[in-house]
């Protein structure tokens, strides 16, 4: 499945190693993911969130407030992905919150069938596969523009707010491969973006335009979040907009007792267009 990311040869398992015909090589670490992203592929010395933004998510998802989102999300990826084993890929999938979930589904389908997590944080992917150990998942560090996957491997690519290049999409996905996509709907976290900015701007709801693929189902999910002020700042250090909250601001929500909050996805799928050549 793995491909070199220097020299895009196969990439074979030998001796916890996985080594390409030029002798390019990668260790698999004791937790059990390989990383796959040359230092020369890197923008930064640690690239994706750091460890206390990604304390606060461990801490926020295990709250359960996103249950709904990730049990709507292997829905999508079990009622598409049924038959024979399956090869999903989980871009962006951070400490296998999804992943995980995602794969005991499939696998209740078909025994199979394998999930990969993929993300730039090597913190994050050691967490993940430290804490999911299974011979039906594995994780790998690496870039999401340069997917370490071998052509038309994957049956199935989920991209839960994760970006892409569409070309690497083409490449990795199958002749009926598909494209399982969540964003914010329009009033995603409506009330907490009100405590950030004086004039809420709606979140668009168009639909990406991905290449090479047709957008065949499109599901908004809505409901409302109950939680405490410390939830809530939480979930805020999950957001983009945590970077202009003042700290009064936060100061003022994590005392809180009680805050009501939107939760509000689109949810789309997307089959990959067929040659007739």
């Amino acid at each position: 499945m793995y491909q070199c990311p220097l020299c895009q040869h196969p990439l074979e398992m030998a001796n916890q190693s996985f080594c390409c015909s030029n002798n390019h090589q990668f260790d698999k670490a004791k937790e059990g993911y390989v990383n796959l992203m040359p230092v020369q592929h890197k923008r930064s010395k640690q690239p994706g969130d750091n460890a206390e933004m990604m304390q606060a998510r461990r801490r926020f998802l295990e709250s359960k407030q996103y249950h709904p989102m990730r049990q709507a999300v292997a829905d999508l990826c079990a009622k598409y992905l049924k038959g024979s084993h399956h090869q999903l890929l989980d871009i962006g999938c951070g400490e296998g919150y999804y992943t995980h979930f995602i794969a005991e589904q499939l696998q209740t389908q078909n025994a199979q069938s394998r999930c990969y997590g993929l993300d730039i944080s090597k913190v994050a992917i050691r967490y993940a596969a430290k804490r999911y150990r299974s011979d039906k998942m594995q994780f790998c560090v690496a870039s999401s523009h340069r997917l370490p996957f071998s052509d038309h491997s994957l049956d199935a690519v989920l991209r839960i707010y994760a970006p892409c290049d569409h070309e690497e999409l083409q490449r990795v996905t199958t002749q009926q491969g598909i494209i399982v996509t969540v964003t914010p709907a329009a009033r995603h976290l409506y009330q907490l973006r009100e405590l950030v900015y004086p004039d809420v701007l709606l979140h668009g709801e168009t639909p990406e335009c991905i290449t090479g693929f047709d957008l065949i189902e499109e599901t908004k999910l809505q409901y409302p979040m109950s939680m405490t002020g410390v939830e809530a700042d939480d979930l805020l250090q999950m957001t983009p907009f945590a970077w202009k909250a003042s700290e009064q601001m936060r100061g003022q929500l994590k005392t809180a007792p009680h805050f009501e909050c939107e939760a509000e996805f689109m949810l789309r799928v997307y089959k990959k267009i067929t040659s007739n050549a």
